[in-house]
């Protein structure tokens, strides 16, 4: 399977992107081809057996698309942000002339019937052949402006695949085509007093002007949801100052030149330009671009920094690990761009109701015209009216734009808060979780743990010589238990010696060998297991473990010899925010390897009522299983290795920030900060998000449900008013840029 994300040319509504997406997703051997109108991307995925992308793009172009492959996601951002720049300005100069001819073609149309005199010369009644020419002349010019209308809806109206486009040509044409003959029998001399008052160019050139205005607002805005990626991407500065050789002489190169390694000099007030670790300085770092927590952090020797982050006050030697694409904010700018290019499930029904759209409302128009013509009695001209109504209310962009612009929005303010959403799906499935599940070391605690207490069995026996003999087995491992063991021997100054053997038993401990002796260090039923019995502390390891503090067991040369306590913190913001999401209606259970008691007490702490505790690494996805079988939608919030299957299997898998890259990469939702707070703020943007589209949706569906019928007539058959087809182009041009007007409201959702 072959797989690319693909720029789209010449997408003009929802029927566009629709018919694009039936098509292409319905040859032979295409597993995925999703069509973003908001971004104009495809995302396909096929079997490069069945068809070369020639054959996919040929068949694209006979639809009068064209498909262009990115070779690299920001080189698309900003190609197509300067095609919008560039776009908006000729719309702009367009609407601008057509606006100063379309209020003169009223004017002079409309003019007696709204009390206003006209110059003799173009007075209908005295000369309505002047009267006739000189509405023709500017609504010519006004269609010659628009002239795009018909340049991509007619030849698409040919093809059988009729848009947007074609229900304005059709309509604007036929108005302008009928009064055309009329004029020419003006001029001839038939009829005259009669046609002269029968002329559609003012509906026609008005038509194009609003339906011109209401496209310019609506690129316009637009042009505002990806406002998110744009600031992210100005955060890296364009030079940076490079030190060279042993005298540390400075250089101004462009950023682009850093390569992994170099040494980098930041002044206070710069902005750091790639990731790297500091050599040499200390200061104190703004990193609220990325991690959304306004509170600067003290950084010094050794520590790691971000590109794109603020240096506040101090001189800093950084060396460049990470530099061009793999920095973590070009991470952040892909993803949150991959997040854009997607689709929500709920756009489904939209999309389908795009694809038939257009044809169907052309079809009705139609019908529409024919039965005022042939059954209600109407004459020609009233007829045409309705048939012309009913073919510029209908808007589809509307429904096409509904959802991918609150997914736009909503992400790229996600992504100034810290929490990255990998998915209009992530962001649709978040708002229906009902239980939280979360891991305990780095979610809930900060996963630092320290040795707290170290009880001997034999009282002869020097402590520092059995912390001696664990830390040199645990040396070598990256469990946070076996850090804090470490750490306290450093601290002690014990000078640590490799053992002669090693092996982590997987959720329970390790055997090991140090100076001949044998370990046994792990939980209690490792040392059970082996014959070892560790009843006699029982008191011990029940007070130890009430106080939140996790009990480790140590057997020498099969002989029970101490238990270590160690105890994780829990995090500051926790208490607090699980009020929150209880208050929210989320059910919380804590999943955690820590023996019960252990778990217990520090689920009191954090105001957790539900815990699965004992759980091995491996079974942490068997839980989250359990509670799907009970037909709940649930969430895993973890950080670590061992979270990784869970985070995948879980409806929504949301990893701390902190964690290594492997929980990253499984989660369908980042929190940069590693803070319970962000997981509150994810799950309140979703909800926040879905209601917008909800709301756009209902809006997009019921313009057309009730603007469709009024434009046919409805209220003219119960002795209402007839809809002026220059108010139904309006209301058109209107619909799409609400819709994409209170999407921009996420912007600033808080």
């Amino acid at each position: 399977m072959k797989e690319l994300k693909l720029s789209v040319k010449g997408m003009h509504c929802a029927a566009c992107s629709s018919r694009i997406e039936k098509v292409v997703g319905g040859m032979e051997g295409v597993e995925k081809a999703s069509v973003n109108l908001a971004t104009e991307t495809m995302e396909l995925q096929w079997d490069d057996g069945a068809h070369s992308f020639d054959d996919i793009a040929e068949r694209v172009s006979g639809m009068g698309f064209g498909l262009e492959s990115i070779s690299a996601q920001q080189d698309l951002f900003e190609k197509n942000r300067a095609e919008t720049v560039r776009r908006l300005a000729l719309m702009k100069q367009k609407l601008i002339y057509s606006m100063l001819l379309a209020i003169p073609l009223f004017g002079v149309s409309m003019g007696e019937m709204l009390g206003l005199p006209l110059p003799e010369i173009i007075n209908p009644h005295m000369h309505p052949a002047n009267f006739a020419l000189i509405q023709f002349v500017l609504v010519a010019v006004i269609m010659f402006l628009g002239r795009n209308f018909y340049l991509n809806g007619i030849p698409a109206l040919i093809r059988g695949v009729p848009n947007m486009d074609s229900l304005i040509a059709v309509g604007t044409g036929a108005a302008f085509i009928y009064s055309t003959w009329n004029l020419v029998e003006i001029l001839l001399g038939i009829n005259v007093q009669m046609k002269v008052m029968d002329l559609y160019f003012e509906s026609a050139g008005v038509l194009i002007a609003l339906v011109s205005l209401g496209k310019y607002m609506e690129t316009r805005s637009k042009s505002h949801t990806s406002d998110a990626i744009v600031k992210l991407m100005q955060l890296t500065p364009e030079t940076a100052t490079i030190l060279i050789g042993d005298n540390q002489e400075q250089k101004d190169i462009s950023a682009e030149e850093i390569k992994a390694d170099d040494i980098l000099l930041v002044r206070p007030g710069d902005r750091i330009p790639v990731d790297g670790i500091i050599i040499q300085g200390h200061s104190v770092i703004d990193e609220s671009m990325l991690t959304g927590e306004s509170i600067p952090v003290s950084k010094e020797k050794n520590d790691t920094v971000i590109g794109g982050t603020l240096n506040k006050n101090g001189v800093l030697h950084v060396q460049a690990q990470q530099v061009g694409a793999d920095t973590m904010l070009s991470r952040i700018v892909r993803l949150v761009q991959d997040a854009q290019g997607s689709k929500a499930p709920i756009a489904g029904m939209a999309d389908r109701i795009s694809l038939y759209f257009v044809p169907v409302v052309m079809c009705f128009a139609v019908l529409t015209g024919f039965a005022w013509y042939f059954i209600g009695d109407a004459d020609f001209s009233s007829s045409l009216r309705f048939f012309i109504a009913v073919l510029v209310i209908a808007c589809p962009c509307a429904m096409g734009l509904a959802t991918p612009t609150s997914i736009m929005v909503g992400t790229g303010r996600g992504a100034q808060l810290g929490v990255l959403v990998k998915s209009g799906e992530a962001l649709e499935l978040a708002e229906k979780i009902e239980v939280l599940v979360f891991d305990k070391t780095g979610t809930l605690t900060y996963g630092k743990p320290e040795l707290t207490d170290l009880l001997v069995v034999d009282a002869q026996t020097d402590p520092d010589s059995l912390l001696f003999l664990v830390a040199s087995c645990e040396q070598n491992s990256e469990h946070p238990l076996a850090e804090a063991l470490v750490a306290d021997a450093a601290r002690k100054n014990l000078q640590l010696v490799q053992p002669d053997s090693f092996e982590a038993v997987q959720g329970k401990g390790l055997e090991g060998q140090v100076e001949g002796k044998k370990i046994l260090f792990g939980n209690k039923q490792l040392l059970e297991e082996q014959g070892v019995s560790v009843s006699q502390f029982d008191e011990h390891v029940n007070t130890l473990s009430a106080q939140g503090k996790t009990v480790l067991f140590l057997a020498v040369d099969n002989a029970f010899a101490a238990i270590f306590a160690v105890a994780d913190t829990l995090k500051t913001e926790v208490p607090e925010a699980i009020q929150k999401m209880q208050k929210m209606g989320l059910r919380l259970i804590m999943l955690t390897g820590d023996q019960q008691i252990t778990a217990n007490a520090i689920a009191a702490q954090a105001g957790i009522e539900e815990v699965i505790a004992e759980v091995l690494p491996e079974k942490k996805s068997e839980v989250i299983k359990r509670l799907q079988a009970e037909g709940l939608s649930v969430a895993m919030v973890g950080d670590g290795i061992n979270d990784a299957p869970a985070l995948a299997l879980a409806d929504v898998g949301i990893a701390m920030g902190t964690g290594i890259d492997i929980a990253i990469e499984s989660g369908d939702i980042v929190i940069m900060k590693g803070n319970l707070d962000g997981v509150i703020t994810a799950l309140s943007l979703s909800r926040a998000v879905m209601k917008n589209i909800r709301q756009n949706l209902f809006w997009a569906f019921g313009y057309n449900v009730v603007g469709i019928p009024v434009a046919a007539g409805l209220l003219t058959l119960f002795g209402g008013p007839a809809l002026n087809p220059m108010i139904a182009g309006g209301a058109m041009a209107l619909s799409s840029v609400s819709v994409v007007t209170n999407a921009l409201r996420l912007r600033f959702f808080k």
